[in-house]
């Protein structure tokens, strides 16, 4: 008999460190340069617990390829292993780094997936499809336009440039990986950087397409995600969407969590601003 007291497995959230060596933006509240002591502090926290993992979930720099080499070093001292997926301020470095982002995070792929047990972890690229990450004469670039365009005469409210969305080849593999995974009888929890619900300005520009998708598939257990600072949460028939809050902002105050997988819920144990939540997964 399972023991519902016990965790299946436990891993770490950090949701934006947005990492620059630049000044302060007062009106935003964020303390660029103060990520690297945060992010410390929470690796301490990290090392003194079992864990199968952290992950970091977008937005590691602010701007500039040379301030992964002042990030990325702090990631050494955890105990760990150390996981990463692209937000959209990744990309704000030269043209000519972009495609070296995530070789330089050690990433398999702009997308992927894994399994611990008969959990999968699903890791997506939200800013695919954006007019951030890709040349000015890709394909995508010009297929984003058109999407964020159409959004911009419908009213959306996020229809910003600082969001991005899936291409269809990824959004098939999304597809796939879930059909997949609810053959083989495995539980799926999804990880990416922009929010898919609540309706936000900070949400993927196709959110309601993948909403869709993920809450069509019984074993769809959860949605976490940062990119919107402020942190937000809501449920779809059951499923939660997690947005964890920025380490980015205020000065002093961290904010980071502890995520425990049981059986029938998921616990998360905030520390700082980050809020603690218990989680019913349906299971």
């Amino acid at each position: 008999m399972t023991d519902i007291s016990s965790p299946i497995l436990r891993f770490g959230i950090v949701a934006d460190p947005q990492y620059a060596d630049i000044a302060p933006h007062a009106a935003l509240n964020r303390h660029y340069a103060r990520s690297p002591a945060k992010l410390t502090e929470a690796i301490a926290v990290f090392n003194a617990t079992e864990l199968d993992f952290v992950m970091t979930l977008g937005d590691i720099i602010d701007r500039d390829w040379n301030s992964f080499d002042d990030i990325l070093p702090i990631y050494e001292t955890l105990r760990h292993k150390a996981l990463f997926l692209l937000g959209n301020h990744d990309f704000a470095v030269a043209l000519e780094h972009r495609a070296a982002i995530a070789g330089r995070l050690g990433m398999p792929g702009r997308y992927y997936d894994f399994a611990i047990g008969t959990w999968r972890f699903v890791v997506l690229d939200g800013s695919d499809v954006s007019t951030f990450s890709a040349p000015p004469d890709d394909p995508r670039t010009a297929l984003a336009t058109e999407r964020l365009s159409a959004l911009v005469a419908e009213g959306a409210i996020n229809a910003q440039t600082w969001n991005g969305s899936l291409s269809e080849e990824q959004f098939q593999w999304l597809t796939d990986v879930m059909e997949k995974a609810q053959a083989d009888g495995e539980a799926v929890l999804v990880l990416g950087h922009y929010p898919v619900f609540p309706a936000n300005s900070h949400n993927m520009w196709d959110s309601a397409r993948i909403v869709d998708l993920l809450t069509g598939f019984p074993c769809f257990r959860g949605y976490f995600c940062g990119h919107n600072h402020e942190g937000n949460f809501g449920e779809v028939d059951g499923s939660p969407f997690v947005t964890f809050k920025g380490m980015v902002d205020t000065e002093n105050q961290n904010t980071f969590a502890i995520v425990a997988v049981f059986d029938d819920r998921i616990e998360i144990e905030g520390f700082g601003r980050e809020v603690s939540r218990v989680l019913r997964t349906g299971a």
